[in-house]
């Protein structure tokens, strides 16, 4: 731990003397270890929620299997495109997630391709799945602001707060190695989440949400703090007019996510709620299949109507054939046997 230098104030938040821990010859990274806790808990969330929603929770793990590691990946190029300052000087250091650096707008961008990926293919809503999983990525996100803690990094401007951040010399951005206590955005940003997956929920149980309509709000309410927080931060950066990069992103954010639940909420209602889809997918291929099966007696039972009712229709044209005939053969007997029932009756 850090020595309480002269000048710090009484109160403040130490940080850690170590990232990690050893298990027998491994080194544990709380960082990597935080979005393993933060990843667990997302997929337990979600499957409760999408349960809840009529979806089979099943896919979800399909989902995290394809979104995980796509959005591991598109965090690191993100981060890797906009701070090429902090890549470590190694072959590896393009690639190395554990010592920091996943960009969480590259990370939801590419993880949301591949969730909306698989969702498709199972045949179920994008839409409804994205409102499941909302809240659930901010849980995600802030369990794993707790790594950055570890990592000594995430933090703002110089502070003197009660509940400013303790950082050791060795993690203080050029120009301010002569603070020692700094704003902690990553907490900041922890609360957030955690307030903002609440209020999620709440909208959700209380509001008549249209999907995916939920994930909009998640989108601009992120963003909309992270305006703040990148207004705070000192840590390096790309910067434009002045402003860091994630500043302009995050304002993007904020108006694409506003008015894209706007139109969501706006736009012509459909028939009925959208259908959810591999809610069971053998239930729905044998609902499927019993209304085809009674269709096709349907239509036997029809057919054999029809040919009953030809049958009758044949009957009648004989019987009336029939009765004609005889008419007819009795007419001929009435006329020419006079004498032949005379003839009968003598003989008896």
């Amino acid at each position: 731990m850090v020595s309480h230098a002269p000048g710090m104030p009484l109160a403040f938040l130490p940080s850690p003397s170590s990232n990690g821990f050893h298990v027998g010859p491994l080194f544990i990274h709380v960082y990597g270890l935080m979005y393993v806790v933060g990843i667990a808990l997302a997929i337990y969330i979600t499957r409760r929620r999408w349960r809840a929603a009529g979806g089979d929770p099943a896919l979800v793990a399909d989902v995290a299997t394809w979104a995980v590691p796509a959005g591991i990946i598109g965090g690191r190029i993100y981060f890797d495109i906009t701070t090429p300052a902090d890549i470590p000087p190694h072959w590896w250091g393009i690639f190395a997630v554990w010592s920091g650096g996943l960009g969480i707008w590259g990370g939801i961008a590419l993880g949301a391709a591949a969730g909306v990926w698989r969702v498709r293919r199972a045949g179920a809503s994008a839409s409804v799945f994205a409102n499941a999983i909302a809240p659930a990525l901010l849980v995600a996100q802030a369990v794993g602001r707790i790594g950055n803690y570890f990592n000594q990094e995430l933090f703002g401007k110089p502070s003197g707060l009660p509940w400013a951040l303790e950082i050791s010399a060795s993690h203080r951005p050029s120009g301010y190695t002569a603070f020692a206590t700094f704003q902690p955005t990553f907490l900041y940003e922890l609360i957030w989440d955690l307030a903002l997956a609440a209020a999620l929920v709440w909208v959700g149980h209380h509001r008549n949400i249209r999907p995916p309509g939920l994930f909009a709000l998640y989108v601009a309410g992120y963003s909309a703090f992270r305006i703040f927080e990148e207004s705070v931060r000192i840590d390096s950066s790309e910067h434009f007019l002045g402003l860091r990069l994630n500043f302009y992103v995050a304002s993007v954010g904020v108006l694409a996510g506003l008015i894209w639940f706007a139109w969501i909420q706006r736009r012509p209602e459909r028939d009925g709620p959208e259908p959810v889809g591999a809610a069971g997918g053998a239930a729905i291929a044998a609902s499927s299949g019993g209304a085809d099966i009674q269709v096709d007696e349907n239509r036997a039972d029809e057919s054999r109507a029809g040919d009953g009712e030809g049958d009758t229709d044949e009957g009648r044209a004989g019987a009336a054939s029939g009765d004609g005939r005889a008419g007819d053969s009795a007419q001929a007997g009435s006329g020419s046997g006079g004498s032949g029932v005379s003839s009968n009756a003598a003989d008896k």
